[in-house]
């Protein structure tokens, strides 16, 4: 198959799911604003169709590892792309995402972000930040779910180097919950810019929970070894090699 075609069929896949976001955000508006239920089988709905969809339009297929966590469980996962996203929420009972302020302005996933208890953290104010998503996150957790943040605070590209914030040991300590690292290999199919999207099949693995009570420091190095080792290998089933010589300031 030509790239040229591969480049088309990946710009009709983008500009119909964001119509689809729209139309999807728009039916479900009443519903929603009446009930959290409503919000999260919105998003649920659109995350489906967006993950469907993008098999037969542009041969990328999903595919969800691991034991998924239903309980009060801290999701700390690697970010590569959109896709993560959807197939993260798409898979939990009862997601709500640690997410940067200025989604809370966007139309439609600002509003549905609000109805579903995400927590917006300012990036700019890294310490008074991190006090307010705790204080954030411990009145939205009145209600049980699986609160996923990013640890490295933003999306990254396969085989670039960003360090893991504090944010996540943060929210272990305080929180005094298991922790279920994430890896993923799906930016090397949906790449965090551009438009080409490429087939294959891209894994959301949940690994096994960290326990609470361990020192900070000695969650973050857990974490982070776990979730890179693994998200390597998932790479390396696509046929990537992570030399780590790509480093992001």
């Amino acid at each position: 198959m030509t790239l040229a075609f591969q480049y088309l069929r990946s710009l009709l896949y983008i500009i119909q799911i964001y119509t689809a976001m729209l139309v999807i955000g728009i039916l479900f508006a009443p519903y929603a604003l009446l009930s959290k239920n409503g919000a999260r089988q919105a998003c649920k709905t659109y995350a489906r169709w967006a993950i469907w969809s993008a098999r037969w339009m542009v041969g990328i297929r999903c595919e969800v590892r691991g034991p998924v966590p239903t309980g009060e469980v801290i999701v700390a996962a690697k970010h590569q792309s959109f896709l993560d996203i959807l197939v993260i929420f798409n898979a939990l009972p009862q997601a709500k995402f640690i997410m940067k302020q200025e989604l809370m302005w966007t139309p439609i996933i600002g509003v549905y972000a609000k109805r579903l208890g995400c927590i917006p953290v300012n990036r700019g104010k890294r310490g008074a930040a991190i006090a307010k998503m705790v204080q954030d996150v411990a009145r939205e957790f009145a209600e049980p779910g699986q609160l996923v943040i990013y640890p490295q605070g933003t999306r990254v590209a396969p085989g670039a180097v960003k360090p893991y914030k504090a944010g996540s040991g943060v929210l272990y300590t305080e929180l005094n919950q298991p922790c279920v690292p994430v890896a993923t290999n799906v930016g090397l199919l949906w790449p965090r810019t551009g438009i080409l999207r490429k087939p294959g099949l891209g894994v959301v693995e949940f690994l096994d929970p960290i326990p609470p009570g361990q020192p900070r420091d000695t969650f973050m190095a857990e974490l982070e070894q776990k979730v890179e080792a693994r998200s390597n290998a998932l790479m390396a089933e696509l046929g990537f090699q992570n030399d780590g010589l790509h480093h992001h300031g």
